[in-house]
């Protein structure tokens, strides 16, 4: 509906929270309100908030060294609020039984790791597009 964002960021030792160096969800979730964020700057010309998630389904693992790319879109527009649909992918792994740990592999096709929707919202005296005319 008003373009798409994406985000490419590493998982790192700080963002594990289980053992075996799983990272939390909500690591992913932070990612995809930084996603929202830069489509409401595009938008609005504002940060807004992110007021709900409706959706989230976590679908595998990530890992510490893996390198994900969160992607999101604005589906909805109304008066203040803006739903979204975000889906982050795995597309760099750490290479399991290497014997370098910091071997790595490029994922030949990306693996879905986590889908979510949401809404967002900017007030209107905050929103500087339409204040502008954009």
């Amino acid at each position: 509906m008003n373009g798409k964002a994406m985000i490419r960021v590493r998982m790192s030792e700080r963002d594990v929270h289980y053992a075996g160096g799983l990272v939390d969800g909500a690591k992913i979730l932070n990612i995809f309100g930084d996603v929202a964020t830069e489509l409401l700057i595009r938008l609005d010309g504002d940060e807004g908030l992110f007021a709900a998630y409706d959706r989230v389904e976590f679908l595998a693992p990530v890992y510490a060294g893996d390198y994900i790319e969160a992607t999101g879109f604005i589906t909805e527009i109304g008066k203040t609020s803006r739903k979204m649909e975000f889906e982050a992918r795995k597309v760099i792994t750490l290479a399991q039984g290497e014997p370098s740990p910091s071997a790595a592999d490029v994922l030949a096709e990306p693996q879905v790791v986590c889908r979510a929707s949401g809404t967002c919202v900017v007030k209107i005296e905050c929103r500087r597009k339409l204040r502008e005319g954009g």
